[in-house]
């Protein structure tokens, strides 16, 4: 396994030894980062994580491996040499290759033609050397073969199930599809003026090399062809192709190679071809997935991580025409005190009464901030509440919707709020969004918050790792407060998990706040297991020690506690002491297991504890004149907020309901190797129109440098 691991990922052999060591020790990628540095040579997050993987891929195949050589044990073909063969297979390709020949599969051509004896035929053809292939054919003439034609046919079978199976054949082929399969695709006639055909319409008559489509069009083909529009074909050159095979077998020029050339066609046209380019095609969108994925890992820890406003009173509106603005107040801690619906846009339109109501709830909740939902009636909500002059400093912010009404319909939210509908509960998380992304986007399934795409399309059970993954990090790398965090947040902390996230909140429900981390330990069910791997990412505010609301894990108390011993001051004075902190010579408090690695991470989080690494939420008014798309000019210079990443390019919204794209080769005048490098989400910029497409509401738009 480690040999497999370092062959993946080329990291040092100490490193993946220690980290597999630490992972069989149920030991989570957020503590072995963050707490055993040491041991993993300082590896990160995503390093740890590669190891993870390759692991779980080295123990399937392993596992795979086991049960096919219980299936050819059972069948009494295990030989010493086929033992052999399979226990060195690398990859899975190479076992499926290997064991394809003993499959036992449904009733084949083949599978007939052995049963009427003409397996001895079969084996006289491939040997090349018949002198009458007629009259040996005749030999086969009995019961269910009728003539030599059907001899002759039925040999041909076998040979073509031969020629399936041969391993080098098979990955020559996989080689020409690797190289120069295309990809073509055709309209279905009967669907082409179909009104959901023309989002797909790029695709109605396409062609391009397998090897080179790119993920976003890959998985749109894909998309179009499973919902019946269009059909696609993988093709290679099919003369040079049976050639190649021809070249491997055909010895002579006789009847028999006559036989067997007819053979190779029938493999290659009924077995390999099919079998091999659906493969291919398989493995190509593996790869768009883990593309896509990985794109949607890569926006989803941006939103996670988004700008919190942090513990302040906020108003939040749900914007809406015909059924009203739904209002609602929250504290400090993000607790519901009072919820309302206003009318001031049509049909009632009654503004002044609005205005009276946001006056009034802000003044008597002490309101610090107003967060107004991004969806229908966003823009005319804003404009109404800019209007207002609060006697107090009042920021608003808009606030992405996105997955709103995933929550507000979930069991999580009707436990949270069971005497309140969705509507009440939508705008509570609006609210939430504002003073805690993190925590409040942690209790919506991933693939509902709107920031990937084509993610309904890609291997579920891999994104859902994935999405796991990235979710579990950035929870991890905030830190959560433990009287105040939410079930959905606290199952994500290292060792912590959905039931022991449960007897956390229970425990805190009936026996009131935590005051110190040891504390935790006394929670049902949570051994010490769990509060070594969870301890150091939870905090506790104004508890009895003050490292208790720091990333400083209890197994290093004890050395804080002698560099404030030795420096002649208390804990809380060594704490926040950045000059005192720079002196203390760190080599004199190594030990086996804390080095210098663990010590300068000990001595940052002293310097500023607890400090949030997300940075403050700001601010952001869109130009107030655009309010369509019709509204839009070429040329015009907008502000927007980056709201969705892909392979391709950037979605950005300028205040309107369609958002503009800027694609790729409009992010940069250089070449552009990744998006994420010149623009990350939720990213205030300044855009410039290109074009506007009203019929099909598509707007380009170019990155402004100022």
């Amino acid at each position: 396994m480690i040999s497999y691991i370092i062959s993946q990922t080329k990291l040092p052999e100490s490193s993946v030894k220690n980290t597999v060591d630490l992972l069989n020790q149920d030991c989570t990628i957020p503590f072995i980062s963050r707490y055993r540095k040491e041991a993993t040579g300082n590896l990160d997050e995503v390093q740890i994580g590669d190891i993870v993987k390759y692991k779980g891929l080295f123990e399937a195949l392993e596992k795979r491996k086991v049960a096919i050589l219980k299936a050819l044990e059972e069948q009494d073909v295990l030989t010493s040499e086929l033992k052999a063969k399979v226990n060195a297979c690398a990859d899975s390709t190479t076992l499926e290759d290997l064991y394809l020949p003993y499959k036992k599969s449904r009733k084949t051509k083949a599978e007939t033609a052995r049963k009427n004896g003409l397996e001895p035929l079969a084996k006289i053809i491939m040997s090349q050397n018949a002198n009458d292939l007629e009259s040996t054919a005749q030999r086969f003439v009995k019961e269910s073969v009728s003539s030599t034609e059907d001899a002759l046919e039925g040999a041909r079978h076998i040979i073509a199930e031969w020629i399936n199976e041969r391993s080098d054949i098979r990955n020559n082929l996989r080689n020409q599809l690797e190289r120069h399969a295309m990809i073509s695709t055709k309209v279905v006639k009967s669907k082409k003026d179909d009104d959901n055909a023309q989002k797909f319409r790029d695709y109605f008559d396409w062609e391009e090399a397998l090897s080179r489509i790119p993920s976003h069009r890959l998985l749109a083909i894909l998309r179009a062809e499973s919902e019946g529009f269009i059909r696609v074909k993988i093709e290679i050159d099919t003369e040079h192709a049976l050639n190649r095979i021809e070249h491997r077998i055909i010895k002579s020029q006789n009847a028999c190679s006559d036989q067997i050339q007819l053979a190779i066609s029938d493999a290659y046209k009924r077995l390999l071809f099919p079998s091999l380019s659906n493969e291919a095609l398989q493995k190509a969108k593996e790869k768009a997935d883990d593309a896509a994925i990985s794109i949607f890992a890569k926006n989803l820890k941006q939103l996670l991580l988004g700008s919190p406003l942090g513990e302040k009173r906020v108003l939040a509106i749900d914007p809406g025409f015909r059924t009203g603005c739904k209002v609602v107040c929250l504290d400090e801690k993000g607790d519901l005190k009072h919820n309302e619906t206003i009318y001031p846009h049509p049909p009632k339109s009654d503004q002044t009464g609005a205005l009276k109501k946001i006056s009034f709830l802000t003044e008597a909740h002490q309101i610090e901030a107003i967060a107004i939902g991004n969806g229908t009636a966003s823009r005319e909500t804003e404009a109404l509440i800019r209007k207002i002059r609060f006697r107090n400093d009042v920021q608003v912010f808009v606030v992405s919707e996105a997955g709103a009404s995933i929550y507000s319909a979930s069991k999580i939210a009707r436990d949270e709020f069971p005497n309140y509908d969705v509507t009440v509960r939508g705008s509570v998380s609006i609210g939430r969004r504002l003073q805690d992304p993190l925590a409040e986007l942690v209790k919506i399934d991933a693939k509902s918050i709107g920031v990937g795409q084509y993610q309904h399309d890609v291997d579920q059970n891999k994104l859902k790792k994935e999405l796991d993954v990235v979710v579990e990090n950035c929870v991890n790398s905030v830190g959560v407060n433990i009287n105040t965090a939410s079930h959905s947040l606290l199952s994500y902390v290292s060792g912590i998990g959905p039931k022991l996230a449960e007897n956390i909140v229970n425990y805190r429900s009936e026996n009131g706040s935590f005051t110190s981390r040891n504390d935790i330990k006394k929670v049902p069910r949570l051994g010490d297991k769990a509060f070594e791997q969870g301890a150091g990412f939870l905090r506790i505010k104004d508890g009895k020690n003050p490292l208790d609301d720091s990333a400083v894990h209890p197994e290093s108390y004890a050395i804080v506690k002698q560099m404030a011993k030795d420096e002649g001051v208390s804990l809380s004075e060594l704490i926040g002491n950045k000059t005192l902190l720079q002196k203390i010579n760190l080599k004199h408090y190594c030990t086996k297991t804390i080095g210098l690695l663990t010590l300068e991470d000990i001595i940052k989080e002293l310097e500023k504890p607890g400090l949030d690494i997300r940075e403050q939420a700001k601010v952001f008014t869109f130009n107030q004149n655009i309010k369509t798309i019709n509204d839009l000019r070429e040329g015009q210079l907008l502000p927007g907020i980056v709201n969705n990443i892909t392979a391709f390019g950037c979605f950005v919204d300028v205040g309107i309901k369609e958002s503009g794209l800027i694609h790729v080769s409009n992010l940069s005048d250089s070449f552009v190797k990744d998006v994420n490098d010149h623009v990350h989400l939720h990213q205030q910029i300044v855009v410039k129109v290109l074009d506007v497409d009203i019929a099909r509401k598509r707007i380009q738009l170019k990155l402004h440098k100022l």
